[in-house]
């Protein structure tokens, strides 16, 4: 898009889409928590308050990565916006 432009878009569009991939690896890295905690579950008895915390460590990454996806739509949006030709 700053190409076709020819001029540098603003600084929260790339403040956002950088935001965004943040949220998404840390949603990455929560499943990955919870597939650990699932697997050492199975091998050694009951579920723990442990793993509680862990599937409530992967819900809240995963409300952020919904609030910085809309975000990141809409900035997009906005940039396409910008863009186009008059």
């Amino acid at each position: 898009m700053e190409r076709l432009r020819s001029s540098p878009l603003h600084a929260n569009i790339s403040t956002a889409l950088d935001k965004h991939l943040e949220s998404i690896h840390v949603v990455q890295a929560r499943r990955k928590d919870e597939i650990v905690s699932a697997s050492s579950r199975q091998r050694h008895g009951p579920p723990r308050c442990q793993d509680e915390r862990v599937v409530l460590a992967l819900a809240a990454a995963l409300r952020a990565l919904g609030l910085a996806t809309r975000k990141v739509r809409t900035v997009l949006w906005c940039a396409f916006q910008m863009t186009l030709p008059k």
